[in-house]
């Protein structure tokens, strides 16, 4: 490497004849050029983390927007063709976008395809126990597939009275036209009877290590 650096050096020096010099920014320059970048694994864990937290935000972000434009044009009843038709579409459009997979999923799922995976379960167990214990939750990565996918996972918690119109204690939340709909939509549905700070699922999301080098 050091033999490269001098010998780019001296084309440099060749090149710009016998009345110039190199100037420091071109041999900065080739010095940085034949630097070998070192990326220990703490700093792939800490992006990992910091890309995980990103994309779930923004993932949630464009489907609460979407979920309160299709409410009012549409009521309550209205959303649950919303979410049945365009959700999993905008999860789908994530994965695109960044090169990752995206789900939500729950113990309690409303769509059978939401139920957790071998690897999901005993993660969304750790976050119920919490739960049901009043301890608190935070995102973690877990390593698959020996080290070359992270899994990042996030609690999901009933935050606003806006999520107990489908979600809430099915005798006095939910409507009965939003009811009715749930259950031709959903008949195998278990996503009732939460209240305002219960875990409803957590995000699911990984991410190929490479693709976390490469933002490094």
């Amino acid at each position: 490497m050091k033999t490269l650096t001098l010998l780019l050096i001296g084309i440099l020096i060749f090149s710009c004849g016998p009345q110039e010099r190199v100037s420091k920014e071109a041999f900065d320059d080739v010095q940085r050029n034949n630097e070998v970048k070192r990326i220990t694994e703490v700093e792939i864990l800490q992006e990992a983390m910091f890309w995980g937290d990103s994309i779930t935000k923004e993932a949630q972000a464009q489907l609460t927007a979407q979920l309160q434009q299709a409410i009012a044009a549409n009521g309550h009843s209205g959303a649950i063709d919303f979410c049945q038709v365009n959700a999993l579409p905008i999860l789908k459009s994530m994965e695109t976008k960044y090169a990752v997979t995206l789900r939500r999923v729950a113990s309690r799922p409303r769509n059978p395809l939401d139920a957790p995976d071998a690897e999901e379960i005993p993660l969304l167990d750790a976050y119920s126990y919490n739960a049901e214990n009043n301890i608190s939750s935070n995102p973690s990565i877990q390593k698959l597939q020996q080290g070359e996918v992270f899994l990042y996972t996030k609690p999901i918690v009933i935050t606003n009275a806006l999520c107990l119109s489908c979600h809430g204690d099915s005798k006095k939340d939910i409507a009965p036209e939003t009811a009715a709909k749930l259950m031709e939509r959903y008949p195998q549905d278990k996503a009732t009877d939460y209240a305002l700070g219960e875990l409803r699922g957590m995000w699911s999301l990984r991410l190929p290590k490479k693709e976390v080098v490469i933002r490094l």
